[in-house]
């Protein structure tokens, strides 16, 4: 297997081409399909492998950045990307972005890189996946008091992105493409803390933006994945720069990914034509706790426990997306075919 390992020269060490395109390929899948970059198994996944910290964040993101296109592209074709409402988290997710690559700046100064962020991986990741879990959980308990009461109006109260979307701060503005109006400083905030996470923890900050935009701003799930990929996009860029400037960007290794990448985030962004918004919520608490428990592994000293979990799990969750995306275009093509056979 020799023959396949290259030397990065930014990174300092030798690594599997093999691996690069594997890694690729899966977060390619689970990308698109989730609407996030999917550092959540490129960051530790390098860093598990033998990058140091910093070299994984700044990899991951010139990688994502490249990848995040070819997903927006694709979900812009099925209207799912809010473009106003993502070009009005920029400034906020910009100014985020460079303070939270400041902080990482200074914790490896301090030798304490690894071990901080690790951990707030962790608590983010747990809290994250642990209130996706309950909202989708509280969606099959309100669908079973539904259809209990058929011939009563069930009535819920008034979720939090419509509280937020209530405060008249002006400039207030409409997001056609969400079906959501809004003061413009809810989506500069939300942009904001975001970018912070995503500088830290060397994420485009989907797994916290997307939950966010549907959670806080109100955004329908599909419309909240492909807006959220459009940030991604933007994100992974300025990040990539910001840490190629202070040399913690490898991009041969950023470059054997997006190889990998750009393949299975054509597959993971077709997916979600044919699922149903809870069901990918619920698929990305699951993705959320597994990035979790391998991150939390490392932590530990487990190594080869934390790398095979998160490969492992990478590859079964893109086989289970690529399998909805088979499935729902058999579907179709029986649907059409019978639709045919009925007009004749």
């Amino acid at each position: 297997m020799d023959i396949f390992n290259v030397y990065l020269p930014i990174a300092g060490l030798k690594f599997n081409v093999l691996l690069l395109l594997l890694i690729g390929t899966t977060v390619g899948v689970c990308g698109g399909f989730f609407g996030i970059g999917g550092a959540w198994i490129v960051t530790p996944a390098l860093n598990i492998f033998g990058f140091p910290m910093p070299y994984a964040i700044g990899t991951d993101l010139a990688h994502m950045g490249g990848k995040s296109i070819v997903s927006t592209m694709r979900h812009s074709k099925f209207g799912n990307v809010d473009v106003r409402l993502a070009v009005s988290m920029i400034i906020g997710t910009t100014v985020g972005m460079e303070l939270g690559a400041k902080l990482v700046m200074y914790l490896e100064q301090l030798g304490m890189a690894e071990s901080v962020i690790r951990k707030i991986y962790v608590v983010f990741l747990l809290a994250i996946g642990s209130y996706v879990l309950y909202d989708y959980l509280s969606h099959v308990r309100r669908q079973k008091i539904s259809e209990s009461k058929k011939e009563e109006t069930v009535t819920y109260g008034t979720t939090l992105a419509q509280r937020l979307q209530r405060i008249n701060l002006p400039p207030m503005i409409e997001f056609k493409t969400s079906r959501i109006r809004c003061s413009l400083w809810l989506p500069v905030l939300v942009g904001l803390v975001t970018g912070v996470v995503a500088s830290v923890l060397g994420v485009g900050g989907g797994f916290i933006r997307m939950p966010a935009l549907i959670y806080l701003v109100g955004c329908p799930t599909l419309v909240a994945v492909g807006t959220d990929l459009f940030e991604v996009m933007i994100t992974g860029a300025y990040g990539a720069f910001t840490y190629g400037v202070k040399g913690r960007v490898d991009l041969l290794a950023a470059m054997w990914m997006l190889i990998g990448a750009a393949i299975g985030a054509q597959l993971g962004t077709v997916a979600v034509k044919y699922v149903r918004g809870y069901a990918i919520r619920l698929l990305f608490a699951v993705t959320i706790f597994i990035a979790c428990a391998s991150v939390l592994m490392k932590q530990l000293e487990l190594q080869l426990a934390s790398s095979v979990l998160i490969l492992t799990a990478g590859i079964v969750i893109s086989l289970v997306i690529i399998t909805l995306l088979v499935r729902g275009v058999i579907q179709e093509r029986r649907a059409v075919k019978n639709g045919n056979n009925l007009s004749l």
